[in-house]
């Protein structure tokens, strides 16, 4: 079969409905994620023995299962579990990614909070700021410098992952070419210009995150 680049043209109307799709879904997971991941890496940081543990059991939850099982059980098994609640398509992709983001940037928190030296801290204390005022003041604007990079990252890891959400049928870029191949069976072209879309979205997010570490000049 040769490649006919007619084929694609005038699927790319859906294609890119489909990419829009899937950068709100990122976006609105990412953010809800980065809240998520925020309050559960403090609490491993420097929350108490109960704190830290259900922190800690939340991430190795959500890490160590796929996000596949994650957002059918969100759409499937919990309305099963509460009958009166009803959960789109949409609100399930979301709320995964808000989830499974989260548990990776509580231990990016973590890591970058645990990462600040000492003597800034200490510094904070010496001037007569309390402990809270030192780590929103000092600890936290160097912390969130230090997460730019595996923020980022994470990002583009939850732009890919919206693909995996064809298993509910939101109609995401992949869900997008599916339908298409299905109505005229053209996967080689498809499912290329799908890719293509893929790597340009990261490609110019990448481009765009270096662009803003090196501005904030990342300690």
């Amino acid at each position: 079969m040769e490649f006919d680049w007619s084929v694609i043209w005038p699927a790319m109307p859906a294609l890119l409905e489909g990419a829009k799709l899937t950068l709100i879904i990122s976006i609105i997971g990412l953010v809800g994620g980065l809240f998520i991941g925020l309050v559960a890496g403090f609490a491993r940081a420097y929350g108490g023995w109960i704190t830290n543990n259900i922190a800690l059991v939340f991430i190795e939850i959500i890490r160590g299962t796929p996000i596949v099982v994650q957002v059918m059980f969100i759409y499937f098994a919990l309305p099963m579990a509460f009958p009166d609640l009803r959960i789109d398509p949409f609100s399930a992709a979301v709320v995964t990614i808000m989830i499974n983001s989260g548990a990776y940037i509580a231990e990016i928190t973590r890591g970058a909070v645990l990462s600040i030296n000492k003597g800034f801290r200490e510094a904070g204390l010496a001037l007569g700021l309390s402990s809270r005022e030192t780590l929103r003041y000092v600890i936290m604007p160097l912390a969130l410098r230090r997460m730019l990079p595996p923020l980022g990252n994470q990002w583009i890891v939850s732009i890919k992952d919206t693909s995996l959400f064809i298993v509910i049928g939101v109609a995401e870029l992949t869900r997008q070419g599916q339908e298409i191949i299905a109505g005229n069976f053209r996967a080689l072209e498809i499912w290329s210009a799908v890719a293509i879309i893929y790597l340009v979205i990261t490609l110019v997010l990448s481009f765009v995150l270096r662009r803003i570490e090196k501005r904030v000049k990342i300690l």
